[in-house]
């Protein structure tokens, strides 16, 4: 894969303490990218041994803010399937959609529900996986 946004420029990403009952757990934080080169998503998945594995994707088709931030959960989502991670953390930025899946809001915007029912089909892969909003300050 040729990386369209090169992480050189990542300058850290936060610390979490984590629970005895998180130790096994996956982490997986997504937001959207952008550089010289142009827009996509991107994830980052950490291991339980704290190995960092980043994915980016250009997206090639008009979207919204909120499509965005879909897209890069289900690229992060199908990163951890394919890992065969089974506990999975994940965080988020955007409250609409981290509320959204968590199915503590309802998905109105009828281009989201797709996303939203795509990622729930998504879920079934794993044992134990929960959703949390980080604020863009913290991001």
């Amino acid at each position: 894969m040729h990386p369209e946004f090169p992480d050189e420029d990542i300058i850290t990403l936060f610390e979490e303490e984590v629970e005895d009952e998180d130790r096994d757990k996956w982490i997986m934080w997504f937001d959207v990218v952008s550089n010289a080169v142009g827009h996509g998503v991107g994830a980052v998945l950490v291991s339980p041994n704290e190995q960092y594995i980043p994915f980016m994707t250009r997206l090639g088709f008009d979207y919204t803010n909120n499509i965005t931030e879909y897209e890069a959960c289900a690229l992060g989502i199908q990163a951890a399937i394919n890992f065969k991670v089974k506990l999975l953390k994940v965080y988020g930025d955007l409250a609409l959609v981290i509320h959204q899946l968590k199915g503590e809001w309802e998905t109105r915007d009828h281009k989201l529900v797709p996303y939203q029912a795509y990622i729930r089909k998504l879920i079934e892969f794993f044992d134990d996986i929960s959703f949390h909003h980080t604020p863009r300050e913290e991001n």
